[in-house]
């Protein structure tokens, strides 16, 4: 099938990229807007507690939402409020009401704090129905204006911040997010590139080829996100940068160090082309049936964030595998070995002293080889059964500097950590007949003394007085553990026991909303994750045609993944001393680092089988693997993990995170597990790895062309 292919595109170029050049076209014209969401709410299905108490606040208490904005006002000098500052906040609230800002339906100043260090202004706006809606942000860059303009003279400060003014600041944190991850990850790959072909044509390609066909992976993605109503989440965007670059000249790589080997060995460019399409072939399809597959297996989620992740990444993975078996074929075909221009280094063999080295240890030593890097493993992972969860995107994905981060804190000064986003609990007549006055009056008390509950307002009562709304102030940060754990635990527990005879309790909220999507993510662990490593076992059985070698291969990709997880628990909960790590990181990890690992022990693999059947013993296999796919993997694991590190560079946490766990991931899964721990292994185990198939025995009738078809060589 690959010869048979790599024949039509080699000899037909232009057709070929003629073809791609069509598709792109019609795709960009035809796609919508690909459009991301902040709204947690909005991932969550149905049946979950704070979804029903979001609705049901819809229906009794249409007009009655939390304030969109929240002006946080204080002294410049951080004492506390005078009457004549207190006077000047309500002419601030005044005024800004007066000013008829578009989407903005009321300002109402509050009191000052309790301590007088703080005076807020709740600002209501129009609801939002679509992420393409941007009128609640164009309102706040208005109120920020003129609150600054009210304030010059004053010996007071203020910002905006509330659930409008996150969205503002995570929009433009993520605007720029993208475009450092973006140069970030161009550069990298050009300097790698350059460095390893000494080539500014094959530095290039990626960028150039890639560039192109990322306008239709995303093309593709928001058609099948708006046809199938999927929510993309605001971190997709840049991990698709880095996704499309990263992978796409993982493949691209692997086919040039093939086709430099065919040229090396006396092929035509043509010719060395089409051998190198048919070897590679079925080692980056496979590679990426494992990766796609990982990352369909999130269809399977409660969660709507990762249903539509799953989905938008097996699409940008399925395009840039597509275009690495035609698009880039036809390009090199057409340039020939100019594509290695001014470089000679093509013509002659380098001697690959340093894995030779490492592969005459390894097939000396297996034992220790597999003891110690599985050792090094196993160390990490240890760290990583102290995760902790933490599920604010918003704040996750904005920058700590931003104005709305900023004065989240502030207005920690004077009001219950909760008082910005505050837990509602809804008590309901079953019958519709109305709430009696003492029942409201013992309900509110029972709620107010609930361990880790700050303040509760006296209940809002419906137009038909069948729905009391209590609004409860947690003692907690609405996103911390403490805070779900109150939410979760004695809060919904006592709303729920404490209901009177005829009626019922529902607690909602953003808290509530996380609490839930933590019971909806360990849900997912036990679903997602075993799927995920069934279908990639069944890939690696297939391609190998063994029983045996899919199991430990496995096995070693899981204790790569613990590794990751540990590392990044170290480094971001006990160096940097953040609270948790972002809640979708495990599976986002596990999909990434059991996938992409995947990828290089199928190369390494391949290519020890390769050895093998070449008459080659277990421990010698083994050593020459790593010697002629060790630069192989190492290349493109240094290229992998650093364009993920790029997400670093993005200046908030949640890409920071990501970026660390999968750039880390990539380098245990390339450096530790693919090139030392499964060769040494499979060296271990012997003849017994390939079990029934045993193809890593030498077959009389295979055909001269099908030797040596599994791996391109680093050599």
């Amino acid at each position: 099938m690959f010869a048979r292919l790599a024949r039509v595109v080699v000899h037909h170029p232009w057709r070929v990229i003629g073809v791609w050049l069509i598709a792109a076209i019609a795709v960009i014209a035809l796609a919508p807007k690909l459009t991301a969401t902040t709204d947690e709410a909005s991932f969550l299905p149905s049946h979950y507690e704070s979804i029903q108490a979001m609705n049901l606040q819809e229906q009794a208490f249409p007009h009655a939402e939390s304030p969109a904005a929240i002006v946080v006002v204080e002294r410049s000098d951080g004492a506390r409020l005078t009457p004549a500052d207190t006077a000047k906040v309500d002419a601030i609230a005044e005024s800004l009401d007066a000013a008829h800002v578009p989407a903005v339906t009321a300002v109402q100043a509050g009191p000052p704090s309790p301590n007088g260090l703080i005076q807020t202004i709740g600002i209501q706006m129009v609801k939002v129905d679509s992420p393409t809606d941007k009128s609640q942000q164009d309102a706040v860059k208005t109120l920020r204006t003129d609150l600054q303009d009210q304030l010059r003279g004053t010996d007071l400060k203020a910002g905006i911040t509330g659930s409008a003014a996150q969205a503002l600041d995570q929009s433009s944190s993520g605007n720029k997010a993208e475009a450092i991850i973006a140069i970030a990850t161009i550069v990298l790959i050009l300097g790698l590139l350059l460095i390893i072909f000494r080539s500014p044509v094959i530095a290039l390609l990626p960028v150039i080829v890639i560039g192109a066909i990322s306008q239709i992976a995303t093309g593709l993605i928001a058609t099948v996100s708006k046809l199938f109503d999927l929510k993309i989440d605001s971190s997709v965007t840049s991990m698709l940068i880095v996704v499309l670059f990263g992978v796409g000249t993982d493949y691209i790589l692997f086919l040039m160090f093939r086709y430099r080997e065919r040229l090396r060995d006396g092929d035509d460019p043509k010719t060395a082309m089409i051998a190198s399409v048919t070897r590679v072939g079925e080692a980056i399809t496979s590679a990426a049936g494992a990766v796609i597959i990982a990352f369909l297996a999130l269809t399977l989620s409660t969660l709507g964030l990762f249903r539509a992740l799953g989905p938008a990444l097996a699409i940008a993975v399925a395009v840039t595998l597509l275009a690495g078996l035609t698009l880039i074929p036809a390009v090199v075909s057409l340039l020939g070995t100019k594509v290695f221009w001014p470089s000679k280094s093509w013509q002659r063999e380098p001697t690959g002293a340093r894995f030779a080295a490492l592969g005459s240890i390894l097939g000396k030593h297996p034992g220790r080889v597999a003891i110690a890097s599985g050792g090094v493993m196993a160390v990490l992972a240890i760290a990583a059964f102290g995760f902790q969860p933490t599920f604010d995107l918003s704040a996750g994905s904005t920058a700590s500097s931003a104005e709305s981060t900023v004065y989240a804190k502030e207005l920690l000064k004077g009001l219950p950590a909760g008082a910005t986003e505050p837990t509602q609990v809804f008590l309901r007549s079953d019958d519709g007949a109305p709430l009696s006055e003492g029942d409201l009056v013992r309900y509110h008390d029972t709620l107010a003394g609930v361990s880790g509950v700050g303040q509760v307002t006296p209940p809002l009562l419906s137009e038909h007085r069948d729905v009391a709304e209590f609004r409860v102030s947690l003692s907690d940060s609405p996103e911390s553990n403490a805070a779900i754990d109150t939410v979760s635990g004695p809060l919904r527990t006592a709303a729920h026991d404490a209901a009177p005879s005829g009626t019922s309790a529902l607690v909602g909220g953003i808290t509530a909303v996380y609490a839930d999507i933590q019971s909806a993510v360990n849900h997912d662990y036990t679903v997602v994750f075993p799927v995920a490593a069934v279908l990639i076992m069944i890939i690696l059985a297939v391609m190998l045609r063994s029983l045996v070698a899919p199991w430990y291969l496995m096995a070693s990709v899981g204790l790569g993944f613990g590794a990751t997880l540990g590392a990044t628990v170290l480094v971001f909960q006990h160096i940097r001393g953040e609270p948790g790590l972002i809640f979708m990181l495990p599976v986002i990890m596990y999909l990434f680092v059991v996938a992409l690992g995947t990828d290089y022990n199928i190369l390494m693999i391949a290519r020890l089988r390769e050895e093998a059947r070449e008459g080659r013993n277990p421990r010698d296999a083994a050593a020459m693997a790593v010697r002629h796919a060790g630069p192989t993997v190492a290349a493109a694991g240094v290229i992998l993990a650093g364009t993920f590190a790029s997400m670093m560079l993005a200046g908030n946490t949640t890409l920071s995170q990501m970026g660390f766990a999968i750039s880390i991931g990539i380098v245990i899964a390339a450096f530790v597990m693919a090139l030392f721990f499964t060769p040494a292994i499979t060296a271990l185990i012997g003849h017994a790895a390939w079990w029934p198939g045993h193809r890593d025995r030498s077959d009389p009738d295979d055909a001269p062309e099908q030797e040596r078809t599994a791996v391109p060589t680093g050599s």
